[in-house]
Parts: structure tokens; sequence; C-alpha cells
């Protein structure tokens, strides 16, 4: 399967992968309108053995066939920063 993927310019750290390029109809509008104006930017074979960096490659396979869409939302940070060791002494 091959994905083609859309940076927001929008929303910061957020990506759409399409099953078709350009094929932006596949958008709710409303998802459209928050997401603002979508730059390419990568063209990838999505074969089972594929791993990807944020997302569980199997999910956005099964994303694509069923929606024709693959939304990725930037990555949670649910620690606190300021709660590792810096290596500092104060």
């Amino acid at each position: 399967m091959h994905a083609y993927v859309y940076k927001s310019q929008r929303k910061a750290d957020t990506y759409v992968y399409l099953a078709a390029r350009d094929d932006f109809g596949r958008l709710p509008e409303p998802l459209r309108t928050q997401l603002g104006p979508l730059q390419f930017v990568l063209d990838i074979a999505l074969t089972p053995q594929r791993k990807l960096a944020r997302e569980d490659a199997a999910a956005v396979r099964e994303n694509l066939a069923s929606r024709g869409f693959h939304l990725q939302f930037p990555p949670r940070n649910d620690r606190d920063p300021m709660s590792e060791d810096w290596g500092t002494d104060a």
C-alpha cells in the first residue's frame, strides 16, 4: 500500500496520510478547515515490514483502506520536563 503524507500549515506537528495523492475530498470539511493548507512532504510504501517513527503502520494501513486517510497528531508530552535529571548540581 502506498501513502502520501501532508503537513498541516496551521496545526504544528500534525500530518495527514492519504491513500491517493492530493485526494483532499476524503477529509471531512470541518477537519480540512482546522488543518488549513496542507503541504506535501512524503511519498511512502507502507509494507507490513515498514516501521514508522510515531505511528503504528498497521493502523495507518487500516485507516487508509477504510477511510482513505489517517491523521497523525502531535506527540503527547505527559512528563514534566522539570522532573528530569539535567546533570547539574542545582
